[in-house]
């Protein structure tokens, strides 16, 4: 029996003062990677008015110029001016890394094999895969991101000149669900919030946002006469980046993953080198899971992966399609296992992650991306039991 529902997501561009931390915080990653791809890096970034601070662990052989990337960063962003609530030119960027623990080096990877090293922390991490999109992901997720990124593109290209780098987005839509299987139905509500100028009016605002973002971005068959729209909801939006609210590295973690679908262990990924299952497991967990939504077992599943410090085999694996595989999940498990090795050596190998890849994961999310870089992006061909394969679902969007 189908019944609708309504599901929200949200999204935030890089000149929200999480993101740019978030930004920071994977290039000074890239940055040591670049030169020494065995790097072990754990960095915080935190921001407020006119300041930077990087905090954390890093063991590399790299030399890097912390206040060099931090600057570089925030001026990609778009914060040039005080006005804008950040001025890549003149803010301060004070720095307290010190070295890994060597508990923590020892018990991981010092002596090991590559394909043993163990994993970096305890933890749980979650994969999803939705055949609702072409990107096998969550279509309000897909699109309150694609709001921000049309945003950033109208600002860069001065599109709308009065755009600023910080903003926000928010989609509602209507589902029907059958025995589990999602299909959307038409979008309910966007709200846009973005920091502007002080010279422009809410109703240049409204009318800018609606020609050149909602209707660039929302399908028109998902649009109806009852959509509601929310531009600036607030007013005034002129204080805004780091000015108007304090940002920390990891405060974005539902925007980085599948908008609030699934689940979510708590790891933030910006910052962490691979070692850290809780970046490398969760890419791994979602490479799974579009795997098998890829190859017909299932039109939608959840992925589990648990791992403890030290320990380089999985705890458990659990996979949940929520009544749309086509057999039991105990059958999808022994698939996993034979056709992954989620030891985090071979992630890391396999998904080719000592590579300077990072910072352009920190805006836009890190899942549903078509990127050469992002390898957890692309099915693995299975192989799957004969006696499975007439059952094969062909799962689109």
């Amino acid at each position: 029996m189908a019944k609708r529902f309504f599901f929200t997501s949200e999204s935030v561009s890089g000149g929200h003062p999480d993101k740019m931390c978030d930004q920071i915080s994977d290039a000074i990653l890239d940055a040591c990677l670049a030169q020494d791809p065995k790097s072990h890096v754990a960095c915080e970034t935190a921001t407020k008015t006119g300041l930077i601070l990087v905090l954390g662990e890093i063991t590399t052989n790299a030399v890097i110029d912390i206040p060099k990337i931090v600057r570089g960063v925030v001026k990609s962003i778009g914060y040039d001016d005080t006005n804008k609530g950040f001025d890549y030119q003149t803010c301060s960027v004070l720095s307290c890394v010190e070295q890994q623990s060597q508990d923590i080096a020892k018990g991981v990877h010092v002596e090991k094999k590559e394909e043993d090293i163990g994993a970096g922390d305890q933890g749980i991490m979650f994969g999803y895969a939705t055949d609702e999109s072409k990107e096998m992901m969550p279509l309000t997720h897909v699109l309150s991101t694609k709001l921000i990124l049309r945003l950033q593109e109208c600002r860069e290209k001065g599109i709308l000149p009065w755009l600023r780098p910080d903003s926000k987005s928010q989609v509602t839509l209507e589902y029907e669900e059958v025995e589990g299987h999602l299909k959307p139905i038409r979008v309910h509500t966007i709200v846009i919030s973005t920091q502007h100028a002080d010279n422009v009016s809410n109703e240049e605002i409204a009318k800018g946002l609606e020609e050149e973002v909602t209707q660039k971005v929302i399908p028109k068959e998902l649009m109806d006469d009852k959509m509601l729209r929310y531009y600036n909801p607030s007013g005034r939006f002129v204080i805004g980046g780091p000015m108007g609210d304090a940002g920390l590295t990891g405060r974005k973690i539902i925007v980085d993953t599948y908008g609030g679908w699934g689940a979510h262990g708590g790891g933030a990924f910006s910052g962490k080198d691979s070692s850290k299952v809780d970046r490398s497991g969760a890419y791994c967990a979602r490479w799974i899971a579009k795997s098998l939504v890829h190859a017909g077992l299932c039109h939608r599943v959840l992925v589990q992966l648990s791992y403890a410090i030290g320990v380089s085999h999985p705890l458990s694996i659990n996979v949940n399609t929520y009544g749309t595989g086509i057999c039991d999940g105990s059958i999808l498990v022994d698939i996993v296992n034979k056709n992954f090795d989620m030891r985090p050596g071979m992630i890391i190998k396999e998904l080719g992650l000592t590579r300077p890849i990072f910072q352009k994961t920190a805006v836009g999310g890190h899942f549903g991306r078509n990127d050469p870089d992002f390898k957890w992006e692309f099915p693995k061909e299975l192989e799957i039991p004969a006696e499975l394969k007439p059952k094969l679902l062909k799962n689109e969007p």
